[in-house]
Formats: structure tokens, C-alpha cells, sequence
């Protein structure tokens, strides 16, 4: 058999160098054993082999830790970060050892540097996974009249492919008058139900019966089949056919041909007639002996229905019926034993293979190697061996396996390649050989560092992105060969140590590409870079670095904020408009930020709700609110408008802010509560003293509130703003101002100067006179000044400029 390119590839990762110098081998040990349940899922843990052996994981590692079996048919994997060994698909007992029980899979464990190996066993626990099933789901029994009590009738056994406890365990037939079951036992183990007449039949009472049978198997919780079985009462037959011998013996080679003869069973029957005419068939039969011989039904010949094999049976048993036409029958036992041939080649399973070999390296092992025979006896004994003219040696070790090891150091200058050819025989007659060549290269060293595509690269990526982007790649090549070429990519400990990196990006070690670990924010971080490394696989590793640069883009991911007025779920602030207002009157501006940039900061503005369409209008670049004609007697005195705050983004964020406007007489006019919401005559005393005690206690801790924040305001500003005063005829109280600086759609810098009203001497409140305020907006030139006097039903005013 050639060794391709392909299986050099995948197994350059053993470890070059492997001393067989002091190799002693723990192959008299007992196996190491473990269990697993059958119908396990794939991945699941079977122990941890590094806790097994002993070895840290550092040492786990760099032994070179591999797990092999017969056939190189893996049912487990290693996994060599954690140094657990895991079940690499899911197991079905009963395909891999059928009825066989224990059923132990074997695996070698190799390590490396020192080489050592060990045996291993996995025993796979059956489960109670098969309910018992009948061949023939419809059973007829002809039972004579004549038959007395006790009388029994062997049945059809069901098959259960489950073992041990979870097979048949016993059967159970529907409750009846004239029959019980027993279960008994077969010498294969098998059990089979045997039918016993309790009461004597009567044609002439009952002619037929209809029963269950139910076959449970031993399980928990246990399984169940069943067959329905027709019981037919027949008249006096009163003999039964009998074979010649109760057993047969029989031998036959493994490769007789299909139809070969096995044996003839002979049966006689004493009666005569009709009732002494005898018919042969299989009985109990199996589904794998069904398949396997066939009997003629009038003279009893057994032959072969297909191709025998030592390999998985060595011998069967089979039950042959006579049956005579009356219903009566005899049964015989057929015990067949195949006999092995040699048809089998050895096999050769390779557990390790090294290539290239350094140059100059002693005795390295280049190969290990197991061989096997599934053939038995000379027939499966082996021999192994390589052609005499080739620097290698072939040593055997435990278990029927070899190492194929350098026998001097090998000079790459005189011979860059060797082609060894293992011939491994068997001693069977005719004598069986299979090869396989293998290819062994003599490596160079190390000598050329790998080098980035580019010396500095730039990424970019949207914020908001998804954990585990991938947002980019590097590239690096090695002018070097093989394993010295392989070129691994890593994260180098960035420059700033405020950078938390590691939490950032991620780096394939294997091809370079770049992901990003968790979701960027714009607004927290627009850019960073780090350094990556290449190094390659030699010996010394030879490396080299390249910059990355990550820019992150802004996503319209912040939905804009209303400053003014503020939508915090407290009383409204109601906007007073004089009646005798022009059109363009500046009723209230609405403020509002956007935490984004760029076009995705943008704000428009646009009036969606009204209480009158058409009597206000809003400014959409700067949320100016205007009064858009005449206001007149008709107009209703309330009005709540409710404006819509717009980004630039794709696709768009909003807010939205709701304005209270109440229209005056004018400003000197109270601001007195509408006629239909004030209260019966009868209540206004009481409820205007619980009133009035409910508002100078809110009034009182609104008053210092803002006092504490206007002197906190104050003391922290290094430069005194003098923008007017609130001019109040009576109360205690001086103006302030309150700053609010110009962010999202305000092009200046705006201040709010808060006035409180105190010393009522009534039980009603009474609002300020009129005060002509200027509010200087750059929006309509320098020298344009409205009035607006914004005011609140606790007696405060604010003053925009």
C-alpha cells in the first residue's frame, strides 16, 4: 500500500525526535479500564487522561499524548488542551459487538519523549434500548383433543438484541382456561415460552383459541412484544413425528460455496395416511440463521443460503421441526461448527509516523506501527520485515507492535529521501503478505523568519457589531519548507496598558483572522491599534510583527434627547401666549441632543399633534415653535402640542416632546383655573385649605432645591453671568441663572433665570405682573427680541435669552 502525500501531511505533527534508547514499555501491565454507556452523545467525557498518567499539563503537552486502536477505527478522541479523553461519536452496543457481552473496546496510549505506551480497554454498557420482538407476529398451534394435562407446546421465541438483564427475561400469555406458559432456557441462554395444557380440550365445546403472548425483557423499566397464538383443536392423532438422533454434530469449512450441503435430518411417523406424511422447517430460527441455511421441507437436507464466515460465527445452532399433516411434530438439535481457513490477509494499523526526519538526529523513531491477523491458530500468526540495504531497524514490541527507528544518522546532502516498504506475512496456508511503502524525507533547518503582506494594516468596523465578527485578516509567508513554513499568528502585549486588549480582538492562530470579541461602542472608543506576531513552527521559531489599525464607524444607534421641555413625567410646563400675539410669535423652543455623530447627530423638527392645525408651526432646524396666524376669541384657550424629534440616521431615531400653551388676555390677566374644572361651591372651602397646604409645602422644598443648586451652580463657575434679573414687586426671593450649554440643534448658548414668588395673602394665587423679557436668538439676526414670559401655576417664571 502507498503512503500518499496526504497521510505525510497529517501526521508530521508527531514529535520528530523520539529516543527508543532505555525503552521500556509497561506492556505486562494490567489495561487501564473504563466505562460508558452505550447511545452516549458524541463529545461526552470518558476521564481525564492527564489526571490518569499523572502529568501536569504542561508535561501532557509536550509528551505528545495520541490514542490508537485496531484498524485505526477511532471511537475516541484526545483533547489535547484539557488532556481529556472524549467519545468522538455516539456508541451502539449492539453494532458493535452484536450479542457478544462484555462489549470491550481496546486502545493503545502512546506517549512520546520518553516513548511509552500503555493498554487501555472501554467497556460499553448496554442500555435497555430494544423491545423484545416476534419473528412471526401470528403463531398456530393444532393441539388434539386427546393431548392431556400437562402436555406442552414449544413456541416462537422473540429476539431482543439488547443483553445481559435487559434480555428476555420470562413470558406471559392472556389469561385463559386451558393453557399457562413457562419460559425455559436454551444452551445458547436463549429463552424461549413453552405453551402447557392445564384442562383437556373438547373439539365439539370450543374448536379454536385466540391468545396473547407477551415476551418481556428485564430491563428498567422493562420492554415488551407480543404475538397473538391460535390455538386449533384437531381430532386423535396420537403420534408424533421422531427424529433419528435429538442432536446432530456437524463441521464445514468456512468457504464452502452457497448451497453446499451441511446435513440431512430424517424423521418417521408412526401413523399412516395423511397424518404420517412429515414436513421439515427451521424452528426458532434466528434472523442470522434464516439467512444463512435453508432446510428442504420433504427430505431434510440443510443447506447453505449464503457465504459462511469464521470471523463472526464459529458455530450455530439450529432446530429443525418435523411435522406430520395432522399437527403433531418432533424437533431435533443441529449443532455446526465452521471451521477456519486461511482468507484473511494480516493487516497493518500505523500509530505514528515521522517525516522528515532532521538530519544528523540519532536513533529516531520514524514509525510505530501495529500488525494483525483476523484469522485464527498458524493462521493468524505473523511475521514482519524491510528491505536489508536501507539505514532503518525494525524492533518489536508489546502486542504484536513494531517500531521502525533510524539505525544511523542520516546525511540529508548524500540522500534527501528513503522509500521503506514493511512486508508483513502470516504463516497460514497458502501464506497471505501485505505491503506498505512509506516515504521518509530528511528535513533542513530552520532559517528564514515569516514576513507580513504589509508592514501596517487598517480595519474597519461598524459599531454595535456582533460578538465574534470578523472583521479582517493578516497574512504571512515563510520562504521555508515544511513544518518551518508553518507560520502561527498571535496578539503581542499592546503598547498602552490602559488598552484592555484582550477583550477587544481575537486572533485566529491558524490563518490570521481577525474577530472582534465583543460589541464596540462609537461613542466610547473610535479607534486602536495593536501589533500581531507571526512566528513559524522551527527549531529555534523564527517571528516578525506588523500594526493594526481599528477605526470603528458610528451607527445611528441613540435615539435624541429632549433637554427642553423636560419629559420626565412631572407637571407640565404650560407656555402663556397673549392672545394679542403676532404671527411668528416665538411661543417655546424646543431643545434636544443626540449622543451620535456626524449626519446621525442631525436633528430635524416637526410638529406631528395639535390641538388646532394650523394655529402653531415648528421650525425644523431648530425647533423653534411660532404661532402661525392671528389668534382670535374663537380659538380655545388650551392647547397641547406634541413635536417630533428626528436624527439623519438610516434608519431614522426619534422623541418625541409635548408642549402645554395657554392662551391670555394678557399677562396681567390671572392664571385662574377654567370654569368647568373647578369644584361645587359647597367643597371650595375645605379643599382649598387642604390646597393651599399641599402647595406651600411642595413650593417650600421646590424653593430649596433651587436654591441649593443655583448656589451650587454659582460657586462652580469661574465667571459671573449677569443676564438680567426677574423684577417681582413682592417677594424675598432674587433671581438666578441656569446654563445650559449648546449641544445638538442649539446653536448657542442659552440661559434660564428662575424667579420665585412667595408672601400670598389670600387662598388663591395670583400670578406676576406682566414682565417684558428679551430673548436675543441668533437664528432671526442680532437685534430681533421677542417677548415670552414663561410661567408655571407654583408662581415661577423662566427667562430664555
Amino acid at each position: 500500500m502507498e503512503a500518499s502525500g496526504k497521510l505525510i501531511c497529517r501526521q508530521r505533527q508527531v514529535v520528530f525526535s523520539i529516543l527508543l534508547l532505555g525503552l521500556s514499555l509497561a506492556g505486562a501491565a494490567e489495561p487501564r479500564r473504563y466505562s460508558m454507556v452505550e447511545e452516549t452523545e458524541g463529545s461526552s467525557f470518558v476521564t481525564s487522561l492527564a489526571k490518569d498518567l499523572g502529568l501536569e499539563q504542561r508535561e501532557f503537552s509536550r509528551r505528545g499524548v495520541r490514542v490508537v486502536s485496531r484498524g485505526n477505527k477511532l471511537h475516541l478522541r484526545l483533547n489535547q488542551e484539557t488532556g481529556d479523553l472524549l467519545l468522538n461519536e455516539k456508541l451502539d452496543r449492539e453494532d458493535l459487538c452484536g450479542h457478544t457481552e462484555p462489549c470491550v473496546l481496546r486502545f493503545q496510549v502512546l506517549l512520546e519523549s520518553p516513548f511509552e505506551f500503555f493498554q487501555a480497554e472501554l467497556q460499553v454498557i448496554d442500555i435497555n434500548d430494544h423491545s423484545p420482538v416476534f419473528l412471526d407476529k401470528q403463531m398456530l398451534v393444532k393441539v388434539s383433543e386427546s393431548s392431556p394435562p400437562g402436555t406442552a407446546f414449544p413456541l416462537k421465541n422473540a429476539e431482543d438484541l439488547d443483553v445481559g438483564q435487559n434480555n428476555i427475561e420470562n413470558y406471559i400469555i392472556s389469561p385463559n382456561s386451558y393453557f399457562r406458559v413457562l419460559t425455559r432456557k436454551r444452551s445458547d441462554g436463549r429463552k424461549y415460552p413453552e405453551l402447557v395444557l392445564d384442562k383437556a380440550l373438547d373439539r365439539e365445546e370450543e374448536a379454536e383459541l385466540k391468545l396473547t403472548l407477551t415476551a418481556l425483557d428485564g430491563g428498567s423499566p422493562p420492554r415488551s412484544g407480543t404475538a397473538q397464538v391460535y390455538i386449533e383443536v384437531l381430532d386423535v392423532n396420537d403420534n408424533a413425528p421422531e427424529f433419528e438422533q435429538p442432536f446432530y454434530r456437524v463441521q464445514i469449512s468456512e468457504d464452502s460455496p452457497v448451497g453446499f450441503l451441511v446435513v440431512k435430518v430424517s424423521a418417521t411417523d408412526a401413523d399412516t395416511g395423511v397424518n404420517g406424511e412429515i414436513s421439515y422447517s427451521l424452528f426458532q430460527a434466528s434472523d442470522e440463521i434464516g439467512k444463512t441455511f435453508k432446510v428442504d421441507f420433504l427430505t431434510g437436507e440443510i443447506r447453505l443460503r449464503k457465504q459462511l464466515d469464521f470471523e463472526k460465527f464459529q458455530s450455530y445452532e439450529v432446530n429443525i421441526e418435523a411435522r406430520d399433516a395432522g399437527g403433531f411434530s418432533g424437533k431435533c438439535t443441529v449443532l455446526i461448527q465452521v471451521m477456519d481457513v486461511n482468507d484473511h490477509a494480516p493487516e497493518v494499523t500505523m500509530s505514528a509516523f515521522t517525516s522528515p526526519i532532521p538530519e544528523n538526529a540519532p536513533e529516531t523513531v520514524v514509525a510505530l506501527f501495529s500488525v494483525s491477523d483476523l484469522d485464527s491458530e498458524e493462521n493468524g500468526k505473523i511475521s514482519c520485515s524491510i528491505q536489508e540495504d536501507l539505514p532503518f531497524l525494525l524492533k518489536s514490541s508489546v502486542g504484536n507492535f513494531y517500531t521502525l527507528l533510524t539505525e544511523t544518522p542520516l546525511d540529508r546532502e548524500s540522500r534527501a529521501e528513503y522509500n521503506v516498504t514493511i512486508t508483513v506475512t502470516d504463516l497460514g496456508t497458502p501464506r497471505l503478505t501485505t505491503h506498505l511503502n512509506m516515504t521518509v524525507l530528511v528535513s533542513d533547518v530552520n532559517d528564514n523568519a515569516p514576513t507580513f503582506t504589509q508592514t501596517s494594516y487598517t480595519l474597519f468596523v461598524r459599531e454595535n457589531n456582533s460578538p465574534a465578527l470578523h472583521i479582517g485578516s493578516v497574512s504571512a509567508t515563510d520562504r521555508d519548507s515544511g513544518t518551518n513554513a508553518q507560520v502561527t499568528y498571535s496578539l503581542l502585549p499592546p503598547q498602552d496598558p490602559h488598552l484592555p486588549l484582550a477583550s477587544l480582538v481575537s486572533i485566529n492562530a491558524d490563518n490570521g483572522h481577525l474577530f472582534a470579541l465583543r460589541s464596540l461602542d462609537y461613542e466610547a472608543l473610535q479607534a486602536f491599534e495593536f501589533r500581531v506576531g507571526a512566528t513559524d513552527r522551527g527549531s529555534p521559531a523564527l517571528s516578525s510583527e506588523a500594526l493594526v489599525r481599528v477605526l470603528v464607524l458610528d451607527a445611528n444607534d441613540n435615539s435624541p434627547f429632549v433637554l427642553y421641555p423636560l419629559q420626565n413625567g412631572s407637571a407640565p410646563c404650560t407656555e402663556l401666549v397673549p392672545r394679542a400675539a403676532e404671527p411668528g410669535y416665538l411661543v417655546t423652543k424646543v431643545v434636544a441632543v443626540d449622543g451620535d455623530s456626524g449626519q446621525n447627530a442631525w436633528l430635524s423638527y416637526q410638529l406631528l399633534k395639535a390641538t388646532e392645525p394650523g394655529l402653531f408651526s415648528v421650525w425644523a432646524h431648530n425647533g423653534e415653535v411660532r404661532t402661525a396666524r392671528l389668534l382670535s376669541e374663537r380659538d380655545a384657550a388650551k392647547h397641547r402640542l406634541v413635536v417630533l424629534v428626528k436624527d439623519n440616521g438610516e434608519p431614522p431615531r426619534s422623541a418625541t416632546a409635548t408642549l402645554h400653551v395657554l392662551l391670555v388676555d394678557g399677562f396681567s390677566q390671572p392664571y385662574l383655573p377654567l370654569p368647568e374644572a373647578a369644584p361645587a361651591q359647597g367643597q371650595a372651602d375645605s379643599l382649598t385649605v387642604y390646597l393651599v397646604v399641599a402647595l406651600a409645602s411642595v413650593s417650600s422644598l421646590f424653593l430649596f432645591s433651587v436654591l441649593l443648586f443655583v448656589a451650587v451652580r454659582l460657586c462652580r463657575r469661574s465667571r459671573a453671568a449677569s443676564v438680567g434679573r426677574c423684577s417681582v414687586p413682592e417677594g424675598p426671593f432674587p433671581g438666578h441663572l441656569v446654563d445650559v450649554s449648546g449641544t445638538g440643534s442649539l446653536s448657542q448658548n442659552y440661559q434660564y433665570e428662575v424667579c420665585l414668588v412667595g408672601g400670598s395673602g389670600t387662598n388663591e394665587f395670583q400670578f406676576l405682573k406682566p414682565v417684558l423679557l428679551n430673548i436675543r436668538d441668533h437664528s432671526f439676526g442680532p437685534e430681533m427680541e421677542e417677548n415670552s414670559n414663561f410661567r408655571n401655576g407654583f408662581g415661577f417664571s423662566l427667562q430664555l435669552k
